[in-house]
């Protein structure tokens, strides 16, 4: 079998009694890596949308750097209701959501080994960001009908963060699977997210295809 993200690697802890006990569990360095990478990446989009709206509620006429047409406009998304469900602007959310995932990740590094309660409520975490993001995309598409460049990137990250969470769950047991599928994860980890990101791609192209037409 390949080596893929979800894999582990040994570490000079894994022969004493710590490390080999089965009531936790570690992961690979492929796999916290790309927890502090996808987390860094939402950081900065949070970190970015956060500034943009400190500026839109200072000056109501003040226009985004990514605010580039009629259809990528961070400003229509900004100023929507969307943006602001919990009564305060989204990313400020993501901002805390995201460097706890940079902090699991940076940890995971450094060999540290979680119980699988633990690995659950990451895994939960990151279920309950991705469908917040499906339904901003969707929000995004066919009610706001603008995109926002940031607001991708944070969709993006989070898919891919939930993905091999739960990706890495069922490799270890965490999640039951039957052994077909385990081994199907494992294998072909990279198919899950490839599809995902093409049909959000065809969505976007298919939405506004008479914009984009005029490009060509």
């Amino acid at each position: 079998m390949t080596t893929t993200v979800v894999d582990d690697v040994s570490t000079d802890d894994d022969h004493d009694d710590h490390a080999s006990d089965p009531a936790t569990i570690g992961a690979g360095r492929g796999f916290a890596l790309l927890l502090v990478i996808t987390g860094a990446l939402g950081i900065l989009a949070a970190w970015v949308i956060t500034l943009d709206k400190f500026e839109l509620l200072k000056d109501p006429g003040y226009e985004p750097a990514c605010s580039l047409n009629p259809i990528i406009s961070c400003k229509n998304v900004m100023n929507s209701p969307q943006a602001e469900v919990f009564g305060f602007p989204n990313p400020m959310a993501g901002l805390l959501g995201f460097a706890v995932v940079v902090a699991i990740g940076m940890a995971l590094l450094a060999g540290a080994r979680f119980r699988p309660w633990y690995w659950i409520g990451l895994n939960i975490g990151t279920l309950l960001g991705t469908v917040f993001c499906m339904w901003l995309m969707v929000q995004s598409l066919y009610d706001i009908n603008s995109l926002c460049l940031w607001c991708t990137l944070a969709w993006c990250v989070t898919i891919l963060m939930f993905w091999y969470t739960t990706a890495h769950n069922i490799k270890h047991g965490i999640i039951p699977a039957p052994a077909g599928l385990r081994t199907a994860v494992v294998e072909f980890h990279w198919v899950v997210p490839v599809l995902w990101y093409g049909v959000i791609g065809l969505l976007i192209l298919t939405k506004w295809w008479s914009f984009w037409s005029t490009l060509i």
